[in-house]
């Protein structure tokens, strides 16, 4: 899920938490999983687990300083992260079409306008990101059902098929009972007390037309998308 109209910030970074896990370079936690499959919802599980998350990372820094990264631009570029972060791992968010597609078009209506190649007010990251899996400046009708599925079916199919076999990824559905608990055995973050994992659930977030959960959360492990560093706000080089 994207977070309300994203566009390029520069918000101060005095308080910046700092990666928690043990090697900030290699033991990342990626969410690759397209927009409106979860992961705002998924995004604030993990903060409450204590990692340092960000939803959205479009500096090299905030890849750096968070813990987890999840939407733009991990659901396009996870080849590119998986070469970078060679220990990382990844987590897929597999949604039933018929509740993801309308939840897609709505978000799509929203931020289209700002996703412009040339006129959008969005982060270059992210409008790359978007164009990479839905192909918004070749279409006419980015909204078209079938259109939408193609693209999501396609996403599917290259995520699986480039995993297959490792033990590094993992698909999970949020809507399932103890989907949560099921990423935190998958990221060693279970703990001793195995009894009540069944029992773990991601919070229900961004709902209906709501697509600002994100930024209404309030959390002192939240990494900013734009989080400047050594190389102030640079991206890294890769291409796609």
């Amino acid at each position: 899920m994207t977070s309300k109209l994203t566009e390029v910030s520069t918000p101060p970074q005095a308080a910046m938490p700092k990666s928690t896990l043990a090697n900030e370079q290699e033991n990342k936690v990626f969410i690759i999983g397209l927009p409106r499959t979860g992961t705002t919802s998924v995004s604030v599980g993990l903060l409450e687990q204590g990692l340092t998350v960000a939803h959205q990372a479009f500096t090299k820094q905030a890849f750096m300083l968070a813990d987890a990264v999840s939407d733009a631009p991990c659901f396009s570029d996870y080849q590119q992260l998986d070469k970078l972060f060679p220990n990382a791992k990844f987590v897929y968010l597999d949604r039933p079409l018929d509740k993801w597609l309308p939840s897609m078009q709505m978000l799509l209506g929203r931020m289209l306008v700002h996703l412009d190649k040339d006129k959008g007010r969005f982060h270059p990251v992210m409008k790359r990101s978007f164009n990479h899996c839905f192909d918004i400046w070749q279409v006419e009708d980015v909204f078209d059902e079938a259109h939408l599925t193609a693209c999501y079916q396609c996403h599917q199919q290259q995520v699986l098929s480039y995993f297959a076999g490792r033990d590094d990824f993992i698909s999970i559905d949020i809507s399932v009972d103890g989907s949560l608990a099921k990423l935190l055995q998958f990221i060693d973050l279970a703990g001793p007390d195995t009894a009540e994992l069944p029992q773990l659930n991601f919070p229900q977030l961004n709902m209906g037309r709501n697509v600002a959960s994100w930024d209404e959360y309030k959390h002192p492990n939240k990494i900013s998308a734009n989080a400047s560093g050594p190389d102030k706000r640079k991206f890294f080089d890769y291409r796609l």
